[in-house]
């Protein structure tokens, strides 16, 4: 990865393709106050410097029927790398577990999943994670409303770099 010095413009662009990544650079040029070619010059250095990881579409979860949002707090059964390992295998083949983090606190990690109805997330909790070897219990929240959702960086902070 290259290092790349930030200034308003990078800032713009950075926060116009967070906000929609299929913009063309004509559509990016003309956010940004740039030209085309200023943009493409500009998008291919922020790519290789690795602060623009790729872009994807973003699904609808509801409008796929996957109606039930969750969080699973899970505790290990014992605290070994390879107790660790065994679940970091289990959660990376579960195509409903959308991210999973090691946490502090009374918990070890914080599982987020979404699946279709209830009776799944019964039958994973049930069937997959309490049996597990690697788990020795698993407390879950369902989400009622999300409040709020993003997958938006806050870049407010490199304003104040971009002004230097």
């Amino acid at each position: 990865m290259h290092a790349v010095e930030l200034d308003g413009f990078d800032l713009k662009l950075l926060a116009a393709l967070q906000d929609d990544g299929s913009l063309t650079n004509n559509d990016l040029a003309e956010k940004v106050g740039l030209s085309a070619s200023q943009c493409s010059r500009r998008r291919a250095a922020l790519e290789a410097s690795g602060m623009i990881a790729r872009y994807r579409a973003e699904l609808s979860a509801e409008a796929l029927g996957l109606d039930v949002l969750v969080f699973v707090e899970v505790m290990l059964a014992s605290h070994s790398p390879d107790n660790a390992d065994k679940f970091r295998e289990l959660v990376s083949r579960l195509e409903e577990v959308q991210e999973a983090y090691a946490v502090t606190g009374a918990s070890d990690y914080l599982v987020k999943l979404t699946v279709p109805s209830l009776k799944v997330l019964a039958r994973i909790l049930n069937e997959v994670f309490l049996p597990h070897e690697a788990v020795a219990h698993v407390r879950s929240s369902v989400v009622l409303d999300r409040i709020k959702q993003t997958a938006a960086l806050p870049l407010g902070h490199l304003g104040d770099k971009a002004r230097r």
